[in-house]
């Protein structure tokens, strides 16, 4: 095996050879960082992570938000695989559903576990733990990326970087251009963003895992301790003032229960948020702002025992192995925010097919979470605008939000994408990040086995491989990765040729493909596919009528629809012809016998270039 998990002291003998080279180094071992490297590996990438903690997973264990938000119904490509990790574990999906923030619930150090053990099988894949990149340079088309592991240095290059970093850290040594804050209602035409732009984010958490421990251990009496600090935290008689939903306080508790009895602290209704834009900081500003966001969290506890009468519960310390038992780094939800090739916005999100530009079609990981800004713990909460779980559709992220408009082969991930403000509140939600991180190591893939420069790269090339990595390009939230036809539906929609609704219901938000209801005619759209209008469309949408026309505009197969094999391909019965048909029919139809998915290749706005007309 070729796997090498490097922690704390790197041998000196090392540091003497030459410069180690590698095709991918990815810098940020969270979320989108590992799930990057491990497709990366796999591929056949010789990929190096280079992760500032011991611990992998980011958000998801390192932070201790281990509760996956979202996508339920689109559990796409590796998001598939962790889940199933888990269920291994813990026993059963039901095992999962321990708390009501997320049907997908499991132990911080579970998680990181589950994500080493998934790492080590990886024989192209190398991780650096505990490591700080110093500086980075761009010589003869190459990445040099200097770093420093405890007291040791070390340089090493690669053909592609990524910055999977929770901050975006990589981008300022790069001066790339990217925005921090709001954005003001001018520059996207968001109806519900501020008039002004400014620089507030998004708060972050010092998340506490509290187990109960059978006594009581209630800790000592915190500095600056008030009670009124959290009287809104819960339906407390005291409280007059919230203009937030407030539960009972057994839903606080049972908000984030965790399987084997541990409870996640991560309160956003005036519970542990805390407001602080970090983004900025050095490091010894940001470990200030940190450590009071852990007082905070401190106070939030000493509440929960005296007030709410849980003086059973405390810290677990076992959890992250940390002198003072808080996870390995603050749960960050927001960060610089990259210029990229597009910006996707919240007017992309609500009506998709709308725009003069069609990024949709480009769409490498889905979401289906609603717009989720917190900021409640700023001092002027009251004057900002109210992002509480923001209705959307279901969605796609366009692969030009993750390639800086200014630089090439360097991809930026996590929740450093080219999205606006708003639409930050739903991306950078763990299901999303993961799904980004898949696409980006196919894409530096695809650069690097073809000795292409990422911007050379066919996007359809990189969305057929997601595909093929049961991963998905449209948000279709009713045809699972295992049906049959899953592909076929996939391309086509991401082909314009037939288009999903989105609706948002209650709590959920979802775009349907509707692949068993009769096409009509007003379904289809052939714009910008001229070679597909030479012979006129059939009036008549039966099967027969439209594998005619179909077999008709292939000039490039003879093909007989007599045969077995024939329908065996189209995954269709061959009774019946003269029936009406199905939308999901005509586009395992269009998609087999026409492929306009492979047959035309599309920008990054979505457009079909034109010299393959």
């Amino acid at each position: 095996m070729n796997f090498k998990i490097l922690i704390c002291v790197i041998s000196i003998t090392l540091f003497s050879c030459a410069t180690p080279k590698y095709d991918v180094i990815i810098v940020g071992g969270g979320a989108s960082g590992i799930t990057a490297a491990i497709q990366s590996s796999r591929l056949g990438s010789k990929t190096l992570l280079i992760e500032k903690t011991d611990w992998l997973g980011g958000m998801l264990t390192s932070a201790g938000v281990s509760a996956m938000d979202g996508n339920y119904n689109m559990p796409s490509g590796f998001i598939n695989e962790f889940r199933d990790s888990l269920v291994s574990y813990y026993g059963s999906l039901e095992n999962l559903k321990t708390g009501w923030v997320s049907n997908i619930m499991f132990e911080p150090l579970v998680g990181n576990k589950i994500l080493n053990s998934i790492a080590q099988k990886q024989d192209n894949l190398e991780i650096i733990f505990n490591s700080r990149v110093k500086k980075i340079n761009n010589k003869s088309h190459n990445w040099e990326v200097n770093f420093d592991t405890n007291s040791n240095s070390q340089i090493v290059t690669s053909k592609i970087l990524i910055d999977a970093t929770e901050l975006g850290d990589l981008i300022p040594m790069l001066d790339i251009p990217y925005s921090v804050g709001m954005d003001s209602k001018s520059k996207f035409g968001e109806k519900i963003a501020p008039f002004k732009s400014n620089n507030i984010i998004q708060d972050l958490t010092y998340v506490m895992i509290l187990k109960d421990y059978g006594k009581d251990v209630t800790i000592n009496k915190p500095l600056n301790y008030q009670r009124e600090e959290f009287l809104c935290s819960y339906d407390s008689n005291e409280c007059l003032k919230s203009d937030l939903k407030l539960w009972p306080k057994e839903n606080l508790i049972s908000y984030g229960k965790l399987p084997n009895g541990k409870i996640m602290i991560n309160w956003p209704i005036n519970g542990n948020d805390y407001y602080v834009n970090s983004i900025e900081m050095n490091d010894d500003e940001r470990a200030f702002h940190y450590e009071k966001a852990k007082q905070k969290s401190l106070r939030f506890l000493y509440f929960i025992q005296n007030e709410l009468k849980y003086n059973n519960l405390s810290i677990d310390k076992q959890e992250f192995s940390t002198e003072d038992g808080f996870p390995k780094i603050p749960y960050h939800r927001e960060s610089r925010r990259i210029k990229g090739k597009v910006t996707l916005n919240l007017n992309h999100i609500k009506a998709p097919y709308s725009h003069k530009n069609s990024i949709y079609k480009t769409g490498i990981a889905v979401g289906d979470y609603p717009v989720d800004h917190h900021h409640n713990a700023h001092p002027k909460y009251k004057e900002l605008p109210k992002l509480d779980f923001y209705p959307i559709p279901s969605y796609s992220i366009p692969l030009g939000s993750l390639i800086p408009e200014s630089i090439n082969n360097f991809i930026v991930i996590e929740k450093s994408i080219s999205v606006s403000n708003l639409v930050n509140g739903t991306t950078r939600l763990q299901p999303v990040v993961m799904q980004i991180g898949q696409a980006a190591a196919i894409l530096s893939y695809l650069a690097v086995s073809r000795n292409k420069s990422i911007d050379k790269v066919s996007i359809r090339e990189v969305q057929l491989e997601i595909l093929k990595n049961k991963g998905y390009i449209q948000p279709y939230v009713d045809v699972n990765f295992d049906h049959p036809n899953f592909i076929s539906y996939q391309k086509i929609g991401a082909c314009g040729i037939l288009k999903g609704k989105g609706m948002n219901i209650g709590w959920e938000n979802k775009t349907l493909f509707y692949p068993d209801n009769d096409l009509k005619i007003e379904d289809i759209d052939f714009t910008n596919y001229i070679t597909y209008m030479e012979h006129p469309f059939p009036k008549s949408l039966t099967i027969s009528n439209v594998l005619d026309w179909a077999i008709q505009t292939n000039t490039n197969k003879k093909l007989n629809y007599s045969s077995d094999f024939f329908w065996k391909e189209l995954s269709l019965e061959k009774k019946d012809l003269n029936r009406a048909i199905k939308r999901g029919e005509f586009s395992v139809i269009i998609d087999k016998l026409l492929d306009p998915f492979s047959t035309f290749n599309i920008d990054y706005s979505g457009e079909i270039i034109t010299n393959d007309l």
